[in-house]
């Protein structure tokens, strides 16, 4: 049967433009707005969480986002859908911890308990782990907030280190806090607070979890929390296929097509030909948007917001993406990509046009460019996954 409604790839554009906050007077006014408005932010990346904010804000610079991030905090970084991290609205946690933390967090102790015995060559008892956990949650409660170096000196135990990947050429050790304190994020007692460094690092304290929901996280149904949370990706990201939900989600096919019944999503058709879905209420075709440009840094919510990629992305995607699929930094007209850039060691960002974008277009991305360049002033910003296009611009620096 053929879908009644047609989504195209101009209508798919127009939507990432004004639902991504990327186009025309379509800014947020906060970073929880933002984060919302995408659902989640990533947050592999630490600056790119300042830059992912940066291009959907009105206005911020990066002691404006801190502020979000620390000192008042309105949002929480948390592991969940894939195992990734991701800047959550505190409004939006509990949904989060439910849909995506939750089935993390049981996939990950048995695998840590197995760790912990292969590199101890014994047995690592859970009720001992159990144990480890409660002591370190004891001392981040009494402290407020302390790095996980500093955990160490607790408790011996935590300091012990065990080694990974034995025998193997890519051997090496952890100590038991990191996976210790690994758990109890995932499992919502603690959580991410403010970096050892500057806005760009990535060695965070931690804080217990009361800071920022002073009775903890609430509960919700798991059911309900998935059907929320592929509505509000419909929202922000559809039409898309099943295989776009299941990958973003980490889901199962049948958790999948599950929530989609649960939102009564309906069958819409893409160009060539593929079966996309989109809520029942948002069919109409959305109305002109003035042309726009962004610079979206690496792993940014838009580039990574679906599985197929090729309706935004035409021929780049091995320029663009490294090998596993993590994106790079990236320019955007209309929708579509159109090249790469990248910071030097000098601080400049140079742009990489990998087709003919017409001189007009050409001068708004350099201006740009020149704002994006100013805003990260003398910080210097590192990805975690370095692609072709990125690493070609900075080796080509004068």
């Amino acid at each position: 049967m053929t879908a009644a409604v047609h989504l195209g790839d101009h209508e798919r554009r127009a939507r990432l433009g004004t639902r991504h906050f990327l186009a025309g007077e379509t800014k947020a006014t906060s970073l929880a707005k933002a984060a919302a408005a995408m659902v989640v932010l990533h947050a592999t990346d630490p600056s790119s969480v300042f830059l992912e904010a940066r291009a959907r804000m009105a206005a911020s610079s990066p002691e404006t986002i801190e502020r979000e991030l620390h000192d008042e905090p309105t949002v929480l970084r948390m592991l969940a859908m894939r195992r990734t991290l991701f800047l959550v609205a505190l409004g939006d946690v509990a949904m989060i911890n439910a849909a995506g933390s939750g089935d993390v967090a049981r996939r990950e102790r048995p695998r840590t308990l197995q760790i912990l015995a292969d590199g101890a060559s014994a047995p690592y008892p859970a009720d001992h782990f159990a144990e480890l956990e409660e002591i370190a949650l004891a001392a981040i409660r009494e402290r407020g907030e302390v790095a996980t170096t500093d955990l160490r000196a607790v408790d011996p135990r935590l300091a012990e280190r065990v080694t990974l990947a034995r025998g193997k050429n890519y051997q090496g050790s952890m100590a038991v806090i990191s996976r210790v304190v690994h758990h109890l994020a995932l499992d919502g007692r603690i959580g991410r607070g403010r970096p050892r460094g500057t806005w760009i690092s990535g060695q965070f304290r931690w804080s217990p979890i009361e800071r920022w929901f002073p009775a903890g996280i609430p509960q919700v149904p798991v059911d309900e929390a998935r059907a929320e949370l592929v509505r509000r990706w419909l929202r922000t990201f559809g039409p898309g296929t099943r295989d776009d939900i299941r990958w973003w989600t980490g889901w199962t096919v049948a958790l999948t097509r599950a929530a989609l019944e649960a939102v009564g999503a309906v069958d819409v058709s893409l160009d060539g030909g593929a079966v996309g879905y989109a809520l029942a209420d948002d069919l109409e075709s959305t109305p002109p948007v003035e042309p726009w440009v962004a610079l979206l840094p690496a792993l940014d919510a838009t580039t990574m917001g679906w599985a197929g990629r090729d309706w935004y992305l035409g021929p780049h995607r091995p320029r663009l993406f490294d090998r596993n699929g993590n994106a790079g930094p990236t320019i955007w007209v209309d929708g579509r990509t159109v090249g790469g850039w990248a910071q030097r060691g000098s601080g400049e960002i140079a742009l990489g046009l990998l087709e003919d974008v017409g001189s007009e277009t050409a001068r708004r991305i350099e201006a740009e460019a020149a704002r994006l360049e100013a805003w990260i002033g003398p910080a210097r910003i590192r990805t975690s996954f370095p692609t072709p296009l990125e690493i070609g611009l900075k080796e080509a620096a004068p």
